[in-house]
């Protein structure tokens, strides 16, 4: 089978986006989380939740997976806004960041792309890595609103974390370093096999939206959502019901 090369320039929205996520759409796309939200908090699997509600809505790929990045349990709800840590308080400490996790949103953000606020209070997008990373005309641009935002948050000291085994990490390791250096801001870059793991791990505080991150660390800045609330993106939904 002959795989077509990615030659994307822009992380932006996919062409259904616009007909599966409008204004008629929505309050559909809210019912679906509010009943997926309901089912997790009562046991039931991930998987099987997206059977059940994706069938019963007839929803589509794209928005089965933004119904299931959006849900939460009621339990998950209440304990990942309890371990967030606010600007104010994030201010002088170190900060370890999921490097892909925040670039791809802002890249998202920047080129219009889809994002939605969660039930958890996190801005999520839909993009995703197929172990190969593709810099794209706003990656340049989304390092350094976050380096910049970072700044005026009062991070001095950072550690983005990269996933070894995704191809081009070693390529946007140099450029977030040279970015950092052109700012004239302190920034450190680890390609390591699992970011999750040692973010898990961090006594201090990380940056991340990743699910099984936040109900497992110890805090957490909810750095894409300060970044993207200056923005006024084009394409924010809001799907915390």
């Amino acid at each position: 089978m002959c795989v077509m090369p990615d030659r994307r320039l822009h992380r932006g929205p996919h062409p259904e986006d616009a007909k599966l996520f409008n204004a008629e759409t929505l309050p559909l796309l809210r019912g679906a989380v509010a009943d997926a939200s309901w089912l997790l908090s009562r046991g039931y699997a991930d998987k099987s939740t997206l059977k059940l509600v994706g069938d019963r809505y007839n929803l589509n790929v794209r928005q089965r997976l933004a119904v299931m990045r959006a849900s939460c349990s009621d339990e998950q709800r209440q304990s990942r806004p309890q371990k967030e840590v606010s600007a104010a308080n994030a201010s002088g400490q170190p900060l370890m960041i999921d490097g892909y996790n925040l670039l791809i949103t802002l890249e998202s953000a920047l080129a219009g792309g889809l994002l939605f606020v969660c039930r958890d209070g996190c801005v999520r997008d839909l993009a995703s890595l197929h172990g190969t990373y593709r810099k794209v005309e706003e990656t340049l641009p989304a390092l350094e609103l976050a380096l910049g935002s970072l700044r005026e948050l009062g991070i001095n000291e950072m550690t983005w974390l990269l996933d070894r085994p995704i191809a081009n990490s070693g390529r946007l390791k140099s450029l977030i370093l040279q970015t950092a250096r052109a700012m004239d801001l302190a920034c450190d870059v680890e390609l390591v096999p699992n970011p999750d793991k040692q973010l898990i791990a961090a006594e201090g505080l990380i940056a991340t939206s990743d699910s099984a991150v936040l109900d497992a660390c110890r805090q957490w800045l909810n750095l894409a959502r300060l970044i993207i609330s200056g923005l006024n993106p084009p394409f924010l939904l809001d799907l915390n019901v």
